[in-house]
């Protein structure tokens, strides 16, 4: 029972809290410059086409995944809250740097601390986490599948956009934290 009601809670904060971050933290041209690309509503497409395909999938009942719908779900609970504390520890890290949109601010800088300090994306890396946790609560290998294809893609080119830009407005210094760190896991991706 209290399994159940953490989990719904947390399946529906995990949306409420992107649609918030998606209208409160957008970067606008008086105060950014913005390069964003139509990678944020590629993002967006991913994640609908993603979540729908899952759960349509999930229906089918094909490739259940192991175990004990409680230890599933209790495997689903610890990932989505997992995912959503490196996120949100990402956003906070970041402060007013941190935008939904890809943009570069004024007297934006290299930020090598908290989660940072390990990889280049901790907010991604903890988004993903989320998803991995929700397609473990679907409880099925096809439904994981079709859920993280589309999400992973988006991200990945979000990632490359990002970079790029950040590699112009940042310039050696970001050049140098990249060659020290990775991309989502540390010393491994």
């Amino acid at each position: 029972m209290i399994l159940s009601a953490a989990l719904t809670v947390v399946i529906v904060f995990f949306p409420i809290s992107e649609i918030a971050l998606a209208t409160l933290k957008r970067a606008t041209s008086t105060t950014a410059l913005i390069e964003d690309r139509a990678s944020m509503r590629l993002l967006w497409v991913a994640i609908a086409l993603g979540v729908g395909s899952a759960v349509a999938t999930q229906s089918l009942r094909l490739a259940p995944l192991p175990g004990s719908v409680g230890m599933l779900r209790l495997l689903a609970l610890v990932l989505m809250v997992g995912g959503l504390s490196i996120r949100w520890a990402a956003i906070l890290t970041l402060g007013r740097f941190f935008t939904v949109n890809v943009a570069t601010q004024h007297q934006q800088h290299v930020i090598q601390t908290g989660l940072y300090r390990f990889v280049r994306h901790p907010s991604y890396a903890g988004l993903l986490l989320c998803f991995v946790g929700l397609g473990v609560y679907l409880a099925s290998w096809l439904s994981l599948v079709v859920l993280l294809i589309p999400i992973t893609a988006a991200v990945a080119n979000r990632i490359v956009k990002e970079e790029a830009v950040l590699l112009a407005a940042l310039g050696t210094p970001y050049a140098e934290y990249c060659a020290r760190t990775k991309r989502l896991i540390p010393g491994l991706l």
